[in-house]
């Protein structure tokens, strides 16, 4: 089967600090494959380069070294319409309280299929609706979405890029800022898209636990380097994960789903940091 996304060797370097970094970055060398149909989870410690990984995929920034292909052409070869037609990013914040309705903000995913128009056409209602019924908000099409929850616009925000119609769909910490009631509406939300329409899924995600029960293999990341890449059981092992992050933690089996599952050894912090 051929990949849908293939990085060879991408390397990127912000060439001078940003505002926030005490010293420059560097991504170095990543390769890897993403076939149709995959769930890919992205993990890592803040300033790992998930986020450049993203912006690398979505053009936003361009590799220095190595070279991307999204379904065997060149990233660089296609305009950021050809690219917006094939990919699609669901951000880590949900949309802000701007004046449109939940419809409007869906149809706003059918845009780079047609620049030139000022008007949706019957196909395009038809796609957005289906969106809409895909993520259970077909019901709030003609709400303001300064109504919504946060949960609901994030599911908006997921409708407008699935009316993309994407080969590829990029997921920015999609349950940041839910509540556990929401987390899980958007989890399952991810495993139906993923299994009954065959949605190939970036997941980047500091929810371990999440990325695990989710995805088909996971990317961890650390300082730019890609650290290890496999099945989740494969790469949330102890005392790699305990490297990386630089805390302790514990790491069992999920008796329902077989999935790694990690969590905290609060006992050994609270040791870590007590005074001798």
């Amino acid at each position: 089967m051929r990949p849908l996304v293939e990085l060879r060797g991408v390397e990127f370097v912000y060439r001078t600090p940003q505002a926030r970094r005490a010293r420059p970055f560097r991504l170095s060398a990543l390769s890897l494959e993403v076939v149709p149909g995959e769930v890919l989870g992205v993990i890592g410690p803040n300033s790992a380069g998930k986020t450049t990984v993203i912006r690398l995929l979505t053009r936003v920034l361009e590799p220095v070294a190595g070279e991307i292909l999204l379904e065997g052409a060149s990233l660089r070869s296609l305009t950021r319409w050809q690219l917006a037609q094939r990919v699609a990013v669901v951000p880590q914040d949900a949309p802000p309280a701007f004046p449109f309705s939940v419809e409007q903000l869906v149809l706003m995913g059918r845009y780079p299929h047609a620049p030139g128009r000022f008007f949706e056409r019957p196909e395009d209602l038809a796609i957005a609706r289906e969106a809409m019924a895909a993520t259970g908000i077909l019901e709030l099409a003609p709400y303001a979405l300064e109504s919504l929850s946060g949960g609901e616009r994030q599911r908006a925000a997921l409708a407008r890029a699935l009316a993309q119609e994407p080969r590829l769909l990029i997921l920015d910490e999609p349950t940041a800022h839910l509540d556990l009631r929401y987390q899980a509406e958007v989890a399952g939300l991810l495993r139906r898209l993923n299994r009954e329409r065959g949605v190939t899924i970036l997941l980047v995600s500091h929810d371990l636990n999440l990325a695990a029960e989710l995805s088909d293999r996971l990317l961890l990341l650390a300082e730019g380097r890609c650290v290890r890449l496999g099945a989740p059981e494969e790469v949330l092992e102890t005392s790699l994960i305990e490297a990386v992050y630089g805390c302790r933690v514990g790491i069992e089996s999920n008796p329902k789903t077989g999935r790694p599952r990690v969590h905290m050894d609060w006992a050994g912090a609270a040791a870590a940091g007590r005074p001798e």
